[in-house]
């Protein structure tokens, strides 16, 4: 059953057209893989499975996917002949993958007998000192590769919401026979600006030596 469930969550991430209902199908599948670790009595590994990859890495999917914009519906998929390649190359591999998995189910194997697992394997103690010893410097470039990522992420949505601001007309009054400036036409030269007495009718204009 769990595994069903990270299978469904796999295809789910990968058919959906939106990038926000991959990273839920990607999280189902996150769960799936973390429940097959409890019922192999490997509870701190799905521990990590939930908080490290659909704490960490879904969230920050999602965060980045808000802030871009990004969308399926948007985004190019490509001219028709890449589309049909890609759609049968991803059949072949399907087809593949099913013959191996039914020569593996048909073939007589009897698989080994194993006991249990000592605490020297899979423990938090034995994970740490892994991390802090040989894995460290792994371990700190990942973290570091996240930031970049994240901090990159960030600079671009910035980017492209920034929005300019048109320039500030001097003499507001061109306003008054121009009409208003569209943002595009800034920084445009603007016709010559009229005298007021040709915007007023004749009859209007005061005669000469009338106060």
């Amino acid at each position: 059953m769990l595994r069903l469930f990270a299978l469904v969550g796999r295809v789910w991430a990968l058919a959906a057209k939106g990038a926000i209902r991959s990273a839920v199908g990607l999280l189902f599948t996150i769960a799936g893989i973390a429940g097959l670790f409890l019922k192999l009595n490997a509870q701190f590994l799905a521990a990590i499975q939930l908080i490290v990859y659909a704490g960490a890495v879904v969230v920050l999917f999602v965060f980045v996917v808000m802030l871009l914009g990004s969308d399926a519906s948007s985004v190019s998929t490509g001219p028709v002949r890449a589309r049909a390649a890609r759609s049968v190359a991803a059949a072949a591999l399907g087809l593949l993958g099913l013959g191996a998995l039914v020569l593996v189910a048909g073939a007589d194997v009897t698989p080994a007998r194993f006991g249990p697992v000592g605490p020297e394997h899979g423990s938090v103690e034995a994970v740490g000192a892994q991390i802090f010893t040989r894995a460290l410097v792994p371990f700190e470039l990942a973290t570091a590769l996240l930031i970049v990522a994240a901090i990159g992420a960030i600079a671009v949505a910035r980017a492209r919401h920034t929005v300019k601001q048109p320039k500030r007309d001097p003499n507001p009054t061109r306003r008054l026979f121009h009409g208003p400036i569209h943002p595009r036409d800034a920084g445009r030269p603007l016709p010559k600006e009229p005298l007021v007495t040709e915007a007023l009718p004749k009859k209007a204009l005061p005669k000469e030596g009338v106060l």
